[in-house]
């Protein structure tokens, strides 16, 4: 029974439901007993809801004691095993068990949506869903239901506390969300940290995780947490060689959930973020929805690059028009701080964001079909912001430097066809930014900027919260929804991990969340190896866009910094503008190490919005290839990246359109290239390609391929 569905005359079984009706069934008295046998049964009161393609279901069921459990199978085989649900609160008993089966209601959605920009035009969201209404047994006979959707890549589920005598208002100390595996997977994870997210990826045996121990990096401002936790998005693959991974969608005021893990029972168990300064994790009035718990299968790990799951349990855009942001690639004033060639404060001499470096920074991006400066450093406040306890205050959102005139930047940048994109570090003090959101982004309307990079470097003010703790999930949401007022796109660093609420706010176009590419330049540990990015790209990338800087071309940082470099090749620096997705991409090396070089053309060429994506080949840890379709061209362009190991790789164009043929320039790793030996060694060719074209490439050690498809009129 443990690798084959139950009998489905012992099961409410949820067949097609891809309306959006939902049914309602009134469960009979008989069937709230919990009669369970020998482990390879299910409880008489179990529910299943099906994946439309059948592959997924989802068994939702009471244990003895009316404790309430789910299971999931795909393909006829369990991959999550029994997995309780349940709640501890704050001067409330536990809602843990004791709840009865009161009625169910079912049903679903099969409709396509557009994004205004992303991975993809148009995304299809079809789903079976269940939701499953329960009861307390005894006094004061609370209420909870679960809400199940189950689609052909994952499934997601929340719980629901509806409006109810019982309750008004809850504080959670816990959140017990367990996910049972059924096996020692293969995992690739970072450990559970409430304040960043900023660490390597390991890659382990469930068994092998011990997130204590890799918490503890001299560069980082990482949080030390006493359990054994890992963050989310964490991505394994089964013996079998099914893939899984677990985050959550739609976290809108509720604490980040990490995953506990208990390495004995090969089990893992929500851990919510909390907050020392009040003493709990969560607080809320009913009614009020938990953030989706996700599952995203997948029979191999393209699949997972593939999924939309995320995306579709969020709810749709709540911004009637969002014309008014252009995805764009930009340059800017940023990457010479990190080599320390200039600094974002004026008191040393070096100031980088001067009138006239901004100048020549729009000059560039003018001269080579980039549409976008950044500008960090341009506001006062720098002298005081690393380094201080109190750092209220201290950023003034409005006011430059003396030597950069705001207003000049922003009319030489729209005389050359350059947007000027705003900069606002808050040095992790929320509240002083919060205080002036309205003053600045007024500011930025009146002067015609529409997209802001945030920036929350240090420990949260006040003290006792975190990044990640419900406290600052609601500063994130506050700062979005008055950007949106104003008609700004907000790029936020050191944020809030991306649960695909880009869909309800389009506007959130873009965060960090990861260890960038500014860790090259100062890490003690040698930077980001070359397994970073193809790890990144099936753990954190499945959450949403990132803005990982990419494009530098002067590998080796010397003079600027004798002992750290970039750790891949040139050809893979390419590829990342492919690979990556983002709405906003930087060209992030100084202007002086683009001249005279030929793959520079590739930066110009690429595109930043797209029609379509296809995912064709990759293995977590090991390589990721990805071509799209940009939109409004029919241009594709390829990347492809490896981790430290040479491979060879095919790669079939059928996905390009029929009866078209199409002009490659084609940017591959030079016959001696290597991440750390040769990293420059670059070949750049030309082709004529179609869809009957299957060519194969080979990736240096720490390589990669860039490939742009012009369509040939």
């Amino acid at each position: 029974m443990k690798n084959k569905p139950p009998d489905d005359a012992r099961i409410r079984h949820i067949l097609d439901a891809k309306k959006p009706t939902m049914n309602k069934t009134i469960i009979p008295t008989i069937l709230l007993l919990a009669i369970v046998g020998c482990k390879d049964t299910l409880p008489d009161n179990t529910v299943r809801v099906d994946s439309p393609d059948k592959n997924i279901s989802a068994y939702i069921f009471l244990l003895n004691g009316g404790i309430p459990a789910y299971t999931v199978s795909y393909d006829g085989k369990t991959v999550i095993d029994t997995s309780t649900l349940g709640f501890e609160f704050k001067d409330m008993p536990p809602l843990t068990g004791n709840l009865e089966l009161v009625a169910t209601e079912t049903g679903g959605e099969n409709v396509t949506w557009e994004m205004p920009w992303g991975e993809q035009r148009k995304v299809v969201n079809n789903y079976s869903e269940l939701l499953i209404q329960l009861k307390e047994v005894t006094a004061p006979n609370r209420l909870l239901n679960l809400r199940f959707r189950v689609y052909d890549d994952g499934l997601g589920f929340r719980m629901e506390f509806p409006e109810q005598p019982a309750m008004q208002e809850v504080v959670i100390m816990d959140e017990n969300t367990q996910f049972k595996l059924t096996g020692d997977h293969t995992c690739w994870w970072i450990p559970g940290d409430w304040d960043i997210y900023e660490h390597l990826y390991n890659t382990t045996k469930f068994s092998d995780i011990d997130a204590i121990a890799k918490r503890n990096h001299p560069d980082l401002a990482q949080s030390y947490i006493p359990e054994n936790a890992v963050n989310t998005p964490v991505t394994m693959r089964t013996a079998d060689g099914l893939h899984l991974s677990f985050h959550e969608a739609a976290l809108v005021d509720y604490a980040d959930m990490t995953l506990k893990v208990d390495k004995e029972h090969l089990m893992m168990q929500s851990e919510l973020v909390g907050s020392d300064r009040l003493g709990y994790k969560v607080k809320r009035s009913l009614p009020f929805t938990t953030p989706w718990r996700t599952i995203q299968i997948s029979e191999d790990a393209k699949g997972l690059l593939a999924s939309r799951l995320i995306l579709n349990l969020n709810e749709p855009s709540k911004l009637d028009d969002v014309s008014w942001f252009k995805p764009k690639k930009y340059v800017g004033i940023w990457w010479e701080m990190h080599l320390n060639k200039s600094t974002w404060d004026m008191a040393s001499g070096r100031h980088g964001a001067t009138t006239e470096n901004a100048k020549r920074y729009i000059d560039f991006a003018a001269a080579n079909n980039i549409t976008g400066v950044l500008v960090e450093g341009w506001n006062t406040g720098w002298e005081h912001w690393i380094g201080f306890e109190d750092r209220e205050g201290v950023f003034d959102f409005v006011t430059p430097y003396p030597d950069y005139n705001l207003e000049e930047v922003v009319r030489y940048g729209r005389e050359k066809g350059v947007d000027l994109i705003m900069h606002h570090e808050t040095s992790a003090a929320p509240r002083t930014y919060e205080q002036q959101l309205d003053t600045a982004y007024a500011l930025m309307q009146k002067l015609g900027i529409h997209s802001v990079k945030t920036g929350y470097v240090g420990k949260i003010i006040p003290k006792g919260e975190y990044h990640h703790g419900q406290w600052m999930v609601n500063h994130y949401q506050k700062v979005i929804e008055t950007a949106a007022k104003y008609q700004i796109a907000v790029n936020a660093h050191e944020p809030i991990k991306d649960t695909g609420l880009r869909r309800t706010w389009p506007n959130f176009i873009s965060r960090e969340g990861m260890r960038g590419q500014e860790f090259n330049a100062w890490a003690s540990d040698g930077g980001n190896p070359p397994e970073h990015l193809p790890i990144v790209a099936f753990t954190r990338m499945l959450g949403g866009p990132f803005d990982f800087t990419p494009g530098i071309f002067h590998i080796k940082l010397k003079p600027y910094k004798e002992k750290n470099q970039i750790n891949t090749t040139l050809a893979q620096q390419l590829a990342l503008y492919v690979v990556i997705y983002s709405p906003i991409e930087m060209a992030a090396d100084l202007p002086e190490f683009y001249e005279n070089q030929p793959a520079f053309q590739f930066i110009r060429d690429v595109g930043v919005d797209w029609e379509k994506t296809e995912v064709l080949d990759g293995e977590v840890g090991d390589f990721v290839t990805i071509a799209r379709q940009e939109k409004g061209t029919g241009n594709w362009f390829v990347g492809s990246i490896t981790d430290e190991n040479s491979r060879n790789i095919t790669i079939n164009f059928d996905f390009l359109e029929k009866g078209v043929q199409y002009k490659a320039a084609i940017y591959k790793d030079g016959p001696n290239a290597h991440w750390n030996d040769n990293p420059t060694d670059i070949s750049i060719e030309e082709a004529t390609i179609t869809r009957s074209d299957e060519l194969e490439f080979r990736l240096a050690p720490g390589g990669g391929l860039a490939i742009s498809l012009m369509k040939i009129e």
